[in-house]
């Protein structure tokens, strides 16, 4: 990705580079994320005392799931110091097939020792704004709670879609101009269901690092765009992920990853 593109959380700061590894297939993928996820978590660790992460839902927590939840990993990760917050969350409640808390369940928080109170899913049973305003103070409440500074996460992990959106921040919608709010609520996403719950661009380009996550071969075209650049991918939200002072790293599998060439760039034809 060009390393002097502009950030687009409306304040302009130049972007740097995007870091891209292409793994040979899902079990490589799965493994090389779990770890990645574990790095960043002793080092956050390390260095204040508590790791700070944002999940997504779909292939993202269910490739990273299954490998944070085995050994060696389970037993090398210090579950006491997480937050765990979500980017989005569909408006249905927590047992529902949607729900991106019950996907991260299942995939690997009753099997890891998280405390309680330390997993943040969204208050679903509160209706709209008033669900994104409470989801918005809890954030604030552990990572930065001044109303005049961003919400920092020591770690978002987004999935991308075959559209390019990320989170609940979908193509040509209004929620991508957001500027006020951390947390936003909509009631028109475009994939269903249509009521959500999402972190806006602003919290997501203050993260200490960004972890981008794509798999199968119906991922090709949409990494291809957004790693190439170019008018034909403006229209892309996950083409507005640059984080001021944090690092994104693409983690791919070879099919998603199969129209780049070996250095990571996007192939022109």
């Amino acid at each position: 990705m060009n390393p002097t593109a502009k950030s687009r959380d409306g304040e302009g700061t130049a972007a740097r580079p995007h870091v891209v590894s292409t793994l040979r297939d899902r079990a490589a993928l799965s493994a090389a994320l779990a770890a990645h996820v574990a790095a960043l978590s002793r080092a956050a660790i390390a260095a204040q005392g508590r790791f700070r992460i944002a999940l997504c839902g779909g292939s993202a927590v269910a490739l990273l799931g299954p490998a944070l939840a085995q050994e060696p990993l389970r037993s090398h990760i210090e579950w006491s110091a997480w937050h765990l917050f979500w980017v989005d969350e569909r408006c249905v409640p927590f047992d529902h097939p949607d729900s991106n808390y019950r996907l991260a369940r299942e995939a690997f928080l009753d099997a890891v020792p998280v405390p309680a109170a330390q997993v943040h899913p969204c208050n679903t049973g509160l209706a709209g704004e008033a669900a994104a305003a409470d989801y918005e103070s809890r954030l604030r409440s552990v990572c930065g709670g001044r109303r005049d500074a961003w919400p920092r996460l020591d770690l978002v992990l987004l999935g991308v879609g075959e559209d390019g959106h990320i989170a609940s921040l979908f193509p040509g919608h209004p929620l991508l101009q957001e500027r006020r709010k951390a947390v936003a609520w909509l009631h028109d996403a475009p994939k269903p269901p249509p009521e959500r719950i999402t972190l806006t661009l602003p919290v997501l380009n203050h993260a200490h690092n960004v972890a981008i996550v794509a798999s199968g071969s119906g991922k090709a075209g949409v990494v291809s765009r957004a790693l190439r650049g170019g008018p034909e991918a403006d229209d892309l939200p996950v083409r507005r992920v640059h984080p001021k002072r944090g690092v994104v790293r693409w983690l791919l599998d070879r099919e998603a990853g199969g129209r780049l060439l070996p250095g990571g760039e996007a192939e022109n034809s």
